[in-house]
């Protein structure tokens, strides 16, 4: 992906000199206009004469500017472009010099680092390695700039104010965010490493994940009911709690794992086991399946130490 960027980038320069040269030499080409009187010849005038497209938009910076926003967009690969590209111009506007005064020379507060570093580490899916490592250090870049009266860098505050809005704009199980948070955030005044931020970032995206796939079985085992039969909640919450435990590598890449090693034939052998049992279960609201399951999630989330 990274070479991909870089051959793109490469053709977009090269682009964008072409296009500026072929459209010199058709303004340079064609005839000059009729002499006109008035209102026009003023405006011509005091134009220093008419200019073609292509140096109009050389001269008003419009061509580095969508080449730039181009390159933004291969950088973060996110899921949907245009979204990308409409709320990057509207930042763009919004952090020009004359959008806010005098206050435009200040550092921003720390709200508007947290919205901006949000909206960095949800712009690309987990599962993009590249594009979300790449957003995330431009969040913490972003979260770790100093102000007046601060010195640079992400402390624990800010970290964990972030967790928190991820797991809240994700609406993740109030219960399981709390959880989660309580082993993967750093004290106020600590310094947190970008490997540490990276961590808790991508351990919040998974449990919302998690609790998404586990809303969607709920949902099939319960046929819109709002109720399930609890031998088959119990079961599916065992075979969810054996993926999580298999394999040897940390959190949040084993829930991946788990992924492959949780199949319908396997839900299915051990639902059939759970009927096959004489004694009658009690049923199971939505809400006490997602707390159990996405208790097991964060019972195998590492701490930071």
């Amino acid at each position: 992906q990274d070479g991909g960027a870089s051959t793109s980038r490469k053709w977009l320069l090269e682009a964008a000199t072409k296009m500026a040269a072929y459209e010199k030499r058709r303004a340079a080409a064609a005839p000059a206009p009729a002499p006109s009187s008035g209102l026009a010849e003023a405006a011509g005038a005091a134009d220093g004469g008419l200019e073609s497209e292509a140096e109009f938009l050389l001269r008003a910076g419009v061509t580095a500017m969508v080449r730039e926003a181009l390159l933004k967009v291969l950088e973060a690969r996110p899921e949907e472009p245009v979204s990308f590209l409409a709320d990057y111009f509207e930042r763009l506007v919004l952090s020009s010099p004359g959008a806010a005064g005098d206050a435009s020379a200040e550092q921003p507060g720390p709200s508007q680092r947290l919205a901006r570093a949000l909206w960095y580490v949800r712009l690309a899916h987990h599962s993009h390695r590249t594009a979300f490592d790449s957003n995330a250090g431009a969040a913490y870049e972003v979260l770790g700039t100093g102000g007046r009266r601060r010195k640079a860098g992400v402390d624990g505050r800010l970290y964990s104010e972030l967790l928190r809005r991820i797991c809240q704009h994700g609406g993740a199980p109030a219960e399981a965010a709390a959880a989660l948070l309580g082993r993967v955030r750093c004290r106020d005044h600590e310094a947190v490493p970008f490997d540490v931020f990276r961590y808790g970032v991508l351990t919040c995206f998974v449990l919302l994940e998690f609790a998404a796939k586990a809303e969607a079985l709920f949902a099939v085992l319960d046929g819109g009911r709002g109720a399930a039969d609890g031998r088959l909640c119990q079961a599916v919450l065992r075979a969810l709690e054996e993926a999580l435990g298999t394999g040897h590598v940390p959190l949040p890449g084993r829930y991946l794992q788990a992924g492959s090693k949780l199949g319908p034939d396997r839900l299915a052998l051990a639902m059939d086991r759970a009927l096959q049992e004489k004694k009658l279960g009690a049923s199971m609201s939505r809400e006490e399946f997602l707390k159990k399951a996405t208790a097991l999630f964060v019972a195998k989330v590492k701490p930071v130490e």
